[in-house]
């Protein structure tokens, strides 16, 4: 299929031509720069035009043709050598080239246009009778090169077919007055009320007071975790409330009649229901790159008389311009934190040193699995809680954690315990202040945790209500001790701008305008001629764009397309996203995806996992059930068993649990079964953290500190962004491993966990080999000196 190109042209000026182009159809590339998701500078204007998103289709040219060369016979055969060199002059000439620019062409593309015009005519036995005329004139001196513009012009439109629909292309994807495409909530008058307040103020509690007071409510919250509690509170009060998700709805009344309340995902409210409060969980997850524009979409455009908003403070003046542009003003109510939060003058250092309701927070799988094994080989039980457990599970390991009677005290998780469970904890114990990310060009990077993230998750310990009345928290190390205090005295960064994201609607109108444009290009140029004020900007779109370049050569209908690019699902999961492949396949063919189908590809029924690898591929099934119940809502009659599938996949939750509950037998043996080397999972006696491995990006490798205080060395002001571990690994020096035998280098990393003995032993032997082999040219260069120092000796 032809892909069909983008570009921001300015065509106010365009001069009217007689001549119109084909249905030609041009390639464009399948990425875009990372600028197309900066916000706009506020002025309204368009951007410059980003002409290298865009490849000219190449037409080909005209050969042997059936039918006479009627401009040969009505002038003479064109003298190709003479065409060239007056085309040739017709491309240097600056009246020529001010003329594209005037026509929406600028260098670039003037330059792309020219080559494929000179192409054409030198490489086709004969051209249109005009355009041959002219050439004969201009090559016999009775016309001007100037002459060729109308006819360079109509091939720059075949090549470019977007010069003639970028004002409607334009309109479509200007988002500069969001507020406008919500007209039953412009039709009323709001009323705002921003709940602002750090964890565990209370905040949320009194919005949801309101709720259950209300004759009618929708609760929309960031997690399902957070919907469901919801829900269960709200029947349990006797406020009949329906739970809604992207995988499931649930009926407060038996009958199926819809409830006066609603409990959602953000993603799923209805901006059309009218209600009389709404409330909005998380409000600081408007800025969030790939989720905010379920949030502005939230504030703006619920039909409610009442919208209460919870989350930071930092949101407030985002969220006051917001409601300005729509004539709403903000009530703000503050709240403190309910129970002391105390950040300790020590740092935990060993495990040994842990207390009941502690919680030990991780930032990867791994730093998990070892943590937990070395938690339990001290005797102790601990739960476990991680992101792509599933929602029962994670429940039942927090019931676990919070149960008195029960001999877990410990708990070792990811930053996923910041929202949605419910957790006793007494002590927050940091186990690294770093975590991975991956930036705008696809590159790891190491960062510090932001300031919101570390309130988020130290907030979680003294929670009110439950047995410990106030909360501490501290870190593994002590170094890290200092920078955490750092952290959390700072302010946290205020919300700057608002999430938006293409509609199917809009998507479907370029659509109309660029039939041959795949959706990957579609969205591609939406984004590129993309027009937003300050206040907004567009987020990113990798995840769908991977998902819409995989399905690509499946035919479906646009509709359809878009739906399964919005898919949920983690595209670093090659299980989940080969099902998804699978599914669109079969839907093409309009075979229903049934309950046997599903099995017999995820060879259902499965034992308990025997190692970590077999636990992570349960948590995969799982994720392909929820895909499959969360396609069922949108294709009810291709995925037929719903019903079904939500069965086996609570049997599937039982069987992971199990799993978790045994995950250091898991781990043990994933290491006695991997070949030496290959095992995911990290040694027992492997660092607790990765902290003191990663803060040499703000130290020297050696030890030494840098003399620049952090705030400087870091880039971006009010944020604090660690260099990548490449830049750390290509610092250090072979040298420094060779003294691991005798320097005070080893002794340090043994101290800090970073090495052990076994490690140490196949360092010195792998460090020895590459010495005898003269690998990385240490040993060639010494022998150069020494036979350098031979041939001196001999000299004298």
């Amino acid at each position: 299929m032809r892909r069909c190109a983008g570009p921001l042209l300015r065509l106010a000026g365009r001069r009217p031509l007689p001549l119109r182009h084909g249905a030609a159809a041009a390639a464009f590339p399948a990425s875009f720069s990372s600028s197309s998701f900066s916000p706009s500078d506020g002025s309204g204007g368009s951007r410059a035009p980003d002409t290298s998103l865009f490849v000219p289709v190449p037409l080909k040219p005209v050969g042997n043709a059936a039918e006479e060369d009627v401009g040969a016979e009505l002038t003479r055969p064109l003298d190709k050598a003479e065409v060239l060199k007056n085309l040739n002059k017709f491309y240097k000439r600056k009246e020529i080239q001010r003329l594209g620019t005037e026509n929406g062409l600028d260098a670039r593309l003037f330059h792309q246009a020219f080559i494929s015009f000179r192409k054409y005519i030198m490489e086709s036995s004969s051209v249109s009778a005009d355009l041959h005329i002219i050439l004969n004139d201009i090559c016999c001196g009775a016309g001007h090169v100037d002459d060729l513009f109308p006819f360079f012009l109509r091939h720059a439109k075949q090549i470019f077919p977007m010069l003639d629909c970028m004002d409607d292309l334009r309109k479509i994807s200007d988002l500069r007055l969001p507020p406008n495409w919500y007209p039953e909530a412009r039709a009323i008058q709001r009323k705002i009320i921003f709940h602002a307040g750090p964890t565990n103020s209370g905040k949320t509690y009194h919005a949801i007071q309101r709720f259950l007071s209300a004759k009618s409510g929708i609760y929309c919250g960031p997690l399902k975790l957070l919907a469901h509690e919801i829900f269960q509170k709200s029947n349990a009060a006797n406020v009949p409330c329906d739970l809604v998700t992207g995988e499931e709805r649930v009926y407060a009344n038996e009958d199926a009649r819809q409830a006066s309340h609603i409990a959602c995902t953000i993603e799923m409210c209805s901006t059309n229901t009218p209600y009389e409060v709404a409330v909005i969980d998380e409000i600081q997850m408007i800025r969030d790159p790939a989720r905010g524009w379920a949030w502005t979409r939230a504030l703006l455009g619920l039909s409610a008389e009442e919208i209460h908003v919870c989350g930071e403070a930092a949101a407030i003046d985002l969220v006051t311009e917001l409601m300005y542009t729509t004539g709403e003003e903000v009530e703000v109510r503050n709240y403190e934190r309910l129970t002391p939060l105390t950040v300790l003058d020590y740092a935990l250092e060993s495990l040994d040193n842990l207390r009941p309701g502690d919680c030990i927070v991780c930032f990867s799988k791994n730093d998990i699995y070892s943590v937990s094994r070395q938690v339990e080989a001290r005797g102790l039980e601990c739960a476990v809680i991680y992101g792509s457990l599933p929602p029962g599970t994670k429940l039942e390991q927090a019931k676990k954690f919070n149960d008195p009677d029960d001999p877990c005290k410990i708990l070792v998780a990811t930053d996923a315990i910041g929202m949605g469970l419910n957790l006793c904890i007494k002590r927050i114990i940091f186990n690294s202040i770093v975590k991975p990310t991956v930036n705008e060009k696809g590159e790891k990077e190491i960062d510090l945790i932001t300031t919101s993230q570390a309130l988020q998750i130290a907030g979680r310990a003294g929670r009110y209500g439950s047995s410990f009345k106030q909360g501490e928290v501290t870190t593994m190390h002590r170094d890290d001790l200092v920078q955490l205090k750092e952290i959390l005295s700072e302010p946290v960064r205020p919300v700057k701008a608002a999430g938006l994201h293409p509609t199917a609607e809009q998507i479907e109108m370029f659509a109309y305008h660029l039939p041959d444009a795949t959706l990957s290009n579609l969205i591609d140029i939406f984004v590129s001629l993309s027009q937003v004020d300050g206040l907004y900007f567009v987020c990113n779109i990798d995840d769908f764009k991977f998902l819409a370049d995989m399905i690509q050569h499946i035919p479906l209908n646009l509709r359809s397309r878009y739906v399964f690019c919005t898919a949920p699902l983690n595209r670093k999961e090659p299980f989940v996203c080969t099902t998804l492949l699978k599914f669109a396949r079969q839907f093409s063919r309009n075979e229903p995806l049934t309950f046997d189908w599903l099995c017999r590809h995820t060879k259902w029924p499965l034992a308990p996992p025997k190692n970590i690898k077999e636990l992570v591929h349960l948590e995969a099934v799982h994720d392909v059930f929820d895909l499959y119940l969360w396609l069922s809502y949108r294709f009810m009659d291709m995925f037929p068993d719903a019903a079904l599938v939500r069965s086996i996949q609570k049997k599937l939750d039982d069987i992971i649990q199990i799993g978790v509950c045994n995950i250091t037998k898991l781990i043990r043996a994933s290491q006695s079964s991997a070949a030496p080397g290959a095992a995911e999972v990290v040694p027992e006696d492997f660092p607790l953290s990765r902290t003191k491995r990663d803060s040499r990006v703000f130290s020297d490798h050696r030890g030494v500190k840098s003399p620049e205080p952090l705030s400087v060395a870091l880039e971006v002001p009010g944020e604090r962004r660690a260099r990548s571990l490449k830049a750390y690994r290509s610092s250090v020096r072979p040298e420094d491993l060779k003294s691991h035998g005798r320097g005070s280098l080893a002794n340090r990393l043994l101290r800090e966990g970073l090495l052990t003995q076994e490690m140490l032993r196949q360092l010195e032997s792998e460090w020895q080999d590459q010495h005898r082999s003269g690998r990385y040219g240490f040993a060639s260069k010494r022998d150069d000196q020494s036979s350098s120092k031979e041939t001196g000796k001999k000299k004298k």
